[in-house]
């Protein structure tokens, strides 16, 4: 009778210590707030550089002059996604580099590298980037389902919508590094 007297008391007191915590919102537990469920407003700065004609960073500005693009994506979940942008290779025109009959011989020896702000890079081959060869669409977007990438995806997320996964699809975009092998 003793033990069962003794469990009753501390479960009481562990009730009334946990109890006030329950409805406590300080630091411990944030309260949800419209600024954490929104989209993070973040500058636009896209670096295009290495060996192009014409190395540029393209601000928000230069970013919504380009031609824009959707893409439906299908997500890990199965949910269908579209992400609204530029296409990579208008991107790289901007940077002064050519498609079609010019990207033939030397052109062709080279490649994209995608980085991210988090150190995550990716490759895309010269090749498979022309619109008369691989014509592989690739966006750098800004917009998912019409609203602005939140910021672990953004601000700018490349996005292959060919591709049967996602590893592709660099978040937090920051830099282009044209590399071409033969110059």
């Amino acid at each position: 009778m003793r033990n069962l007297r003794l469990s009753f008391a501390i479960s009481v007191a562990i009730f009334l210590l946990v109890l006030p915590l329950a409805s406590y919102s300080g630091p411990l537990a944030p309260a949800p707030t419209a600024a954490t469920d929104a989209p993070a407003t973040q500058a636009v700065k896209l670096e295009i550089a290495g060996d192009v004609p014409t190395p540029v960073t393209l601000s928000a500005a230069d970013f919504a002059a380009l031609p824009r693009e959707q893409a439906e994506v299908t997500e890990q979940d199965g949910a269908k996604s579209t992400y609204e942008g530029v296409p990579l290779q208008e991107i790289l025109k901007k940077a002064g580099l050519s498609f079609g009959k010019q990207m033939r011989g030397k052109g062709l020896a080279g490649y994209v590298l995608a980085e991210a702000k988090d150190g995550y890079q990716v490759v895309f081959g010269m090749g498979e980037l022309d619109p008369g060869l691989g014509g592989a669409k690739i966006l750098v977007a800004d917009q998912r389902n019409g609203k602005a990438l939140f910021e672990y995806q953004g601000p700018l997320r490349l996005v292959v919508p060919a591709d049967k996964e996602g590893a592709r699809s660099v978040r937090m975009l920051e830099k282009l590094q044209v590399v071409m092998l033969r110059k």
